[in-house]
């Protein structure tokens, strides 16, 4: 599988439409695709170890999706052998009455990952140019100043870019990913959750209203991904009517980036293996 069938050029403007949610790549089949998944996530757990250990970047895995396009699914699945103290996932819902007294960014800023760490937002900031804009009335409760003619939409998406690159500037690798799913299968997912005891809990009719606007969060996905996927944090969309694909392409693309890192263990100084040698004869002599 080739990263640039999945990734949005930056400065080029793409059309939804071109990408087939059901597209499983080179994968031809689901076992395929697990045993590549696993590798990967081996992989992923030892350079951790090492983004842990060197304290120099940090990594932010942004995920967008329509509902029940399986974004819980892949943090599980791919997330499953990371070391906990190394990593912090953030799920942003409808904002508290603190946080809309803030700006926009507010929120999920204060959620960055330190260095060394991996930060997931299930959701986030992206959150305030898509649902926000399908629908505008949200926009009430966060008593802006009047815009006086200037287009809100674009504003925000330059002052996330400027954001994004000011992150990665200072060592935060972020890599965001739209899970692509149809809306046919969405149907089928919500189909089961109705039918399935044990889902019955991740069901909202709340969710099923929203499909109405299924064009509407099309177009505002489309604009968001033309203009705020850049060099310095790319998107990429996912196909997601297949889970087991989804799950292999978004662990191959986070090791894929880790490994490009200039990552090792913390070198040790001459003054330090003197240090390490002094503690070992100490020891021995115990």
């Amino acid at each position: 599988m080739s990263h640039d069938e999945l990734i949005i050029p930056p400065g080029k403007h793409i059309g939804l439409k071109d990408y087939d949610p059901g597209f499983t790549g080179k994968y031809k089949n689901k076992q395929e695709a697990v045993e590549k998944l696993q590798k990967d996530l081996s992989c992923l757990s030892s350079l951790q170890e090492v983004l842990y250990a060197q304290n120099r970047y940090s990594l932010l895995l942004i995920f967008q999706a329509m509902d029940a396009a399986g974004k819980d699914s892949v943090i599980k699945h791919v997330m499953s052998g990371i070391n906990p103290q190394g990593c912090q996932v953030y799920g942003f819902k409808a904002p508290s009455h603190e946080e809309l007294d803030h700006d926009f960014l507010w929120r999920c800023l204060k959620c960055l990952p330190e260095r060394g760490r991996i930060g997931i937002f299930n959701r986030s900031y992206y959150e305030e140019v898509l649902i926000v804009r399908v629908h505008p009335q949200f926009l009430d409760a966060q008593h802006l100043p009047p815009m006086n003619g200037r287009d809100i939409w674009k504003e925000r998406y330059e002052d996330i870019n400027c954001v994004e690159r000011y992150l990665a500037r200072n060592g935060t690798v972020i890599l965001k990913f739209f899970l692509n799913v149809s809306r046919e299968e969405q149907k089928q997912r919500f189909l089961r959750r109705i039918e399935e005891p044990e889902k019955h809990w991740k069901f909202s009719a709340k969710d099923v209203a929203e499909r109405e606007h299924w064009k509407d969060y099309m177009d505002a996905y489309e604009s968001m991904l033309n203009h705020t996927s850049t060099e310095w944090a790319p998107w990429y969309v996912i196909p997601a009517d297949r889970k087991w694909f989804t799950r292999a392409a978004v662990a191959d693309i986070i090791t894929s980036r880790l490994e490009k890192l200039d990552l090792h263990f913390p070198r040790i100084t001459e003054e330090g293996r003197q240090q390490l040698a002094a503690a070992k004869v100490a020891l021995e002599k115990e």
